[in-house]
């Protein structure tokens, strides 16, 4: 049986909404977290860095695979009521993490701590999906994007800071805190919280809105997409602070915060994001993000200082809310009969995205060095976006027609 939707006014959905972006930020936190430390935790348990980076690639494999399960479970039994849960597990492989006497044990930290941070922002895009209108969703977005926005900054800066300091498991310590306290607040809401839930006669196959999501052509293509810009975007970018920390012979605790820019870039386009919408246009904002994004892997590689990355890191940021707002926004309308699937599987190709990404960059490191990553995004990322841009053009088309 559903619960009653709320009204869908900003007044009655605001709260609930900074709860949801508090989750957010602890779930972004939690990924970007390890970035700054890959060198720290290659020199402690004596590996090379490309190991060392299986503690990003093995939380985005979690994060990516428990889609398959979240959405579901979130349409079938509360998208609010299943996040609030998974915030809490979250705390569980954060202490894990700190008390890893290996790095095999960081890494199985690392794999829970993505499989429970699954379930937290491609449900709460999903409950956002339902309870506010089309017309104000965008602007909706943009407020919620601001606590995943700043987790980005967060995780690096801390792991930056506390590897440099304290030590490094201290950082997973402060992220089991942070995930039962936010989640303790989202379960003391959960009853008073709004929820679309799907009829009894909808429930008997978890793996149905799944075959229904892909069966529609143009949500395939938005999951290929967003699929590839993972790979293209994030493979990279993870490699930053060790690129600055060797190439610049800066601290690991600045080359963190200076990677952590990228949420400044980000933050720009959120506060931004109704102007721009109307200005350019999704096509255009899909073009402009793709070459946004190009010129920062430019300035990284070739820049002979690291001040130049300071405004490269800024630039990746809002290059990647230009193109990946677009990639979001069409997720959350692709299958509003099954909006929690929806999303949650645009969120899992998104971080399997990733994955592959890190592990493709890995080896490319392994091989050819550091700066060998940011040639190969210069080409792809801009390619992708005119692609996706000219889907949207021939949709649009389409459109007019019928």
């Amino acid at each position: 049986m559903s619960t009653p939707v709320a009204t869908n006014s900003s007044a009655s959905t605001t709260p609930v909404i900074i709860l949801l972006a508090l989750a957010a930020f602890a779930s972004a936190s939690a990924f970007r977290i390890c970035d700054p430390l890959l060198p720290v935790l290659a020199s402690d348990f004596g590996v090379r860095t490309a190991q060392a980076s299986n503690s990003v690639t093995f939380f985005s494999i979690a994060y990516g695979v428990m889609q398959f399960f979240y959405g579901p479970m979130g349409d079938r039994y509360g998208k609010f009521r299943v996040l609030s849960i998974a915030t809490i597990g979250c705390a569980f492989g954060s202490v894990l993490t700190a008390m890893a006497p290996t790095l095999d044990m960081v890494v199985v930290g690392r794999f829970i701590s993505g499989a429970t941070a699954a379930g937290i922002v491609p449900l709460s895009m999903a409950w956002i999906g339902d309870n506010v209108p089309y017309e104000q969703r965008q602007a909706t977005l943009a407020r919620f994007l601001l606590g995943s926005i700043s987790g980005l900054a967060a995780g690096q800066f801390m792991g930056g800071i506390f590897a440099d300091t304290i030590g490094w498991r201290w950082t997973f310590v402060v992220m089991a805190v942070v995930y039962l306290v936010v989640g303790t607040l989202l379960i003391s809401k959960r009853k008073s919280v709004p929820e679309k839930i799907a009829p009894k006669d909808q429930r008997s196959n978890l793996l149905a809105p799944l075959k229904q999501v892909l069966s529609i052509p143009w949500a395939r293509i938005v999951i290929l997409t967003v699929f590839l810009e993972g790979a293209f975007v994030f493979g990279p970018l993870a490699f930053v602070p060790a690129y600055l920390h060797e190439h610049h012979g800066i601290a690991v605790s600045w080359a963190g915060v200076i990677g952590g820019l990228f949420a400044l870039g980000a933050l720009m386009y959120a506060l931004r994001a109704n102007q721009l919408v109307s200005l350019l246009g999704e096509r255009r904002l899909a073009l402009y993000g793709g070459g946004t994004i190009a010129l920062s892997y430019a300035i990284y590689w070739v820049s002979g200082s690291w001040h130049w990355a300071v405004l490269a890191s800024i630039l990746s940021g809002f290059g990647y809310y230009l193109l990946h707002a677009v990639l979001q926004t069409n997720a959350t309308q692709m299958a509003p009969a099954v909006r929690g699937t929806a999303v949650s599987l645009f969120a899992s190709f998104l971080f399997l995205g990733q994955s592959v990404g890190v592990t493709a960059a890995a080896l490319l490191v392994d091989v050819a060095g550091l700066g060998s990553v940011f040639p190969v995004g210069i080409v792809a990322i801009p390619l992708l976006a005119y692609s996706f841009a000219w889907r949207l053009r021939k949709r649009a088309l389409q459109a007019v027609k019928t």
